[in-house]
Formats: C-alpha cells, sequence, structure tokens
C-alpha cells in the first residue's frame, strides 16, 4: 500500500512538473509584443509553475495540516492557469 501511495505522489509530482513545462512552450508561441497577452502569459507561468511547487512543498509538510494547505493552494493555482488559458483564446 505505502509503495502504491509513493508512486501516486512521484506520478502527481511529474504531472505538474510536465503541465508547467507545456504552458511554459506554449507561452514561447505567443506574441508577447502585446501587452495584454504579455501580462497574461506572465500570470499564466506564475500560477502553472506554483502548481508543482505547492506539490513539491506539500509532500515535505510536516503535518497533514501543512500537507492539505500546500495541496489546496496548488488547486487555487490551476483553477487560476484555466482563467488566463481562457483569456488567451
Amino acid at each position: 500500500m505505502q509503495k502504491n501511495n509513493s508512486k501516486i505522489k512521484n506520478d502527481f509530482g511529474k504531472r505538474a512538473y510536465l503541465y508547467a513545462l507545456s504552458i511554459i512552450n506554449l507561452i514561447k508561441q505567443i506574441d508577447n509584443k502585446n501587452m495584454s497577452n504579455n501580462i497574461i502569459a506572465r500570470q499564466l507561468i506564475r500560477s502553472a509553475t506554483s502548481i508543482g511547487a505547492n506539490i513539491v512543498e506539500a509532500q515535505a509538510g510536516r503535518t497533514k495540516r501543512d500537507f492539505t494547505n500546500f495541496i489546496n493552494n496548488s488547486l487555487k493555482s490551476s483553477n487560476e492557469c484555466k482563467f488566463w488559458i481562457c483569456l488567451l483564446r
């Protein structure tokens, strides 16, 4: 059981990492000379990279409360990403 939990944690972190990389690659394709695109792109990068950073912090948390708080922050960042991606469309 514990081995399975470790695999899930590693997969979760890896998926967040790959998501951040895909957002970074997306941003490279956007015309950042447009001021509004530039602002949205910066916000999107911040929120996308925040997801993985909060997952790493959650896994290193000392208490269940730490874990829960960081996972909730990660969820908030993912919701924020949805908002910025919709604006970019």
